[in-house]
């Protein structure tokens, strides 16, 4: 799930299982070769392909299948597929709202697939438009604290990561998230990269506007779903309004 960071932060430290990754993996190559096939095949002057392939890297998916992901995308390669994409809108229980993004062959067995995971764990599908309003597309660049020659503060950083556009620094723990507008992702990840400074991923995402607080119930309800919705070969991202406290993430950790 992404969209909140403290939980999706949690997420990204627990141990991936070897179905999770493959489907990971699967959705990232799928992100490579729609990238390819709208802008190119040359990263450098592709960014969304640039900021695709560096995301598969990170995540440790093989070179030569990103390669491959490329070629078939640029039409250098037979295989490719025709992706659509398609954003679905539902609810979580406890209200929460949920901007679910697509890319499909086939949009009949997206909608069913989506629709089901959402009713089969107490959600429900939304009407276009009731649920887009609570969502701003923003960039955001995740960076470690921890980098090769020691550790960044959050003053270094500004430094680097404010003329490129950057509205905001939060503090993650072991990395700092850097937010901005959506067009400015690309020249914030390109100052950071002539400062010799790694970053962990930078995308354009949906943040919430407003946000609903859960209790470990809801929490657990909530993370049901959306469970359900990634495990969905169509579904790429879930974004949810829904915030989880860390008192509330310490009860859920102390659980598994």
């Amino acid at each position: 799930m992404a969209g909140h960071s403290k939980w999706a932060t949690t997420k990204h430290k627990k141990a991936i299982t070897d179905a999770k990754r493959g489907k990971l993996f699967a959705k990232l190559i799928k992100n490579i070769e729609v990238a390819a096939r709208t802008g190119g095949g040359d990263p450098a002057g592709n960014p969304t392909l640039f900021d695709a392939i560096q995301k598969a890297k990170k995540t440790s998916v093989p070179n030569d299948n990103i390669d491959r992901a490329v070629k078939r995308g640029s039409g250098a390669e037979a295989g490719g597929a025709s992706y659509e994409a398609l954003v679905y809108e539902g609810y979580a229980p406890g209200g929460v709202a949920l901007y679910i993004e697509c890319l499909t062959d086939n949009k009949n067995r997206a909608v069913m697939e989506v629709r089901t995971a959402l009713t089969r764990n107490g959600g429900t599908m939304a009407d276009s438009g009731s649920v887009a309003y609570l969502f701003e597309r923003r960039g955001q660049v995740v960076v470690p604290k921890t980098q090769e020659d020691g550790e960044t503060s959050e003053d270094a950083l500004l430094e680097v990561v404010l003329e490129a556009g950057a509205d905001e620094i939060s503090d993650l723990g072991d990395s700092f998230e850097v937010t901005s507008e959506a067009t400015d992702v690309v020249a914030v990840r390109t100052a950071l990269q002539e400062a010799g400074l790694d970053y962990d991923s930078a995308e354009v995402t949906f943040v919430p506007s407003m946000q609903v607080p859960l209790d470990v119930n809801g929490a657990r309800k909530m993370i049901r779903v959306v469970d359900a919705l990634e495990d969905c070969d169509d579904v790429q991202n879930v974004f949810s309004n829904a915030d989880i406290s860390d008192e509330v993430l310490a009860e859920l950790d102390a659980d598994d």
